[in-house]
């Protein structure tokens, strides 16, 4: 059984508020806490605001008059001026700058971690229903909470946990790396992995991914691996076939992952530049401990990226033929297996398509018409502008399956 490292941080108190006495003179002041969310449509308001009144108006005194939120917050940290006090040219340049559309979700929601197989899943399931979980609260499911749990125990059958502590960023992506490096030489040796962490980087994009098992052929001619996925369901009964090309798709993704990975395609610094890492910087005592005793010492976490990169180079393409098995939740029975060909120009377009929407590309898509049944299961039904006249209630889908019955990822 292979040893997989889990994080560890150590907490910090938080700290307490002085209580300050003012004066009765000074009269209360209301304020009203704005969230991110909100202050980017505040500011797409005000550049529609600009745009508008810029066609409308001819007083060539117009824009020393516009703000936009972002300056209006900026000068009033900076205190009150002067009352005849006048913005110099820097000041203006830059509240102009700031005068412009939100920006995209992929780098509002995902700069900082990367676009997950979830991400391109849940866009292509319903890019308004993921567009609602990003602006909003996403509730976790008593289904959603037992698949994540059946994956736990899928895990543990091949994978022992070792807690790791964590002190920085830098640290918390060399234990991906390790439990890659330590999953692939599970893979070699005993012939199956599972809950194999992937990061790479497609279209220009950094992309993250958990493969639920990674299964090595018994033959002595076949040595690329068999990439599997498990996903479980609430009733004993295979899902609807929207719910079969999400999974499709997911595997799909993954094989695209590896495939890329093991082409030497880690672009290292820009992996350091996008997520502001330091190279040299040393990891913490209990990872350096932990590749020491696994055999491959690292003490930063450039020494950790040259092992994973050294790893991937050792891999063979992953099999053309995916696996996609679904499991009973109440027994963890096998309902059925769905093996199915990689189709590389499918894939290509879906996800063109889900970057088109991360990208702010476009606005996002409704479910097509033929698959609205999907809207009766959805937790943003009662919100949506597509769903304004469909009933919520009594009504399943096709095949008596929901979302819910999905895995958990």
């Amino acid at each position: 059984m292979s040893e997989s490292a889990s994080e560890s941080d150590s907490g910090s108190a938080p700290t307490s508020d002085n209580n300050n006495n003012f004066s009765r003179s000074v009269p209360e002041i209301p304020i009203e806490i704005v969230s991110e969310e909100e202050m980017a449509l505040l500011e797409a308001a005000m550049a529609m605001a600009v745009a508008r009144s810029c066609l409308a108006s001819s007083h060539s005194h117009f824009h020393n008059n516009v703000r936009s939120v972002h300056s209006i917050t900026a000068l009033s940290k900076r205190g009150f001026p002067a009352s005849k006090e006048q913005p110099d040219m820097e000041d203006f340049r830059t509240a102009r700058k700031k005068t412009r559309l939100p920006d995209s979700y992929l780098l509002r929601f995902r700069k900082n971690r990367g676009l997950s197989a979830t991400d391109m899943t849940s866009t292509e399931w319903c890019e308004k229903r993921m567009e609602f979980i990003l602006l909003g609260n996403r509730k976790v499911s008593r289904a959603m909470k037992i698949g994540i749990a059946r994956h736990a125990e899928l895990e543990e059958e091949v994978v022992k946990k070792v807690k790791i502590r964590v002190e920085s960023d830098e640290d918390r992506w060399a234990l991906k790396l390790l439990n890659f490096i330590t999953g692939v030489n599970q893979l070699l040796s005993d012939g199956l992995t599972r809950e194999l962490p992937l990061i790479t980087c497609m279209e220009g994009i950094w992309m993250v991914g958990v493969i639920d098992e990674i299964r090595m052929p018994g033959t002595e001619t076949e040595r690329n691996p068999i990439l599997v996925d498990t996903k479980t369901r609430v009733r004993p009964t295979l899902p609807s076939e929207p719910q079969r090309r999400n999974g499709r798709l997911q595997l799909m993704f993954y094989k695209h992952m590896w495939d890329n990975l093991i082409a030497d395609n880690f672009p290292t610094k820009k992996f350091f530049d996008y997520f502001s890492l330091i190279p040299y910087a040393i990891l913490s005592e209990d990872i350096v401990k932990r590749t020491a005793l696994l055999g491959f010492p690292a003490k930063t976490l450039e020494d950790m990226v040259r092992y994973y990169k050294n790893t991937c180079s050792m891999l063979p393409p992953a099999q053309d033929q995916l696996l996609l098995r679904y499991e009973c939740q109440q027994d963890n029975s096998v309902l059925g297996e769905d093996q199915f060909t990689h189709d590389s120009d499918w894939l290509k377009k879906q996800i063109n398509g889900s970057l088109e929407f991360w990208r702010g590309e476009r606005e996002a898509r409704f479910t097509p018409e033929e698959e609205r049944w999907k809207c009766r299961v959805c937790q943003f039904a009662s919100v949506c502008p597509a769903n304004a006249n469909l009933e919520t209630t009594g009504i399943s889908s096709p095949t008596n399956s929901t979302q819910n019955d999905k895995s958990s990822r």
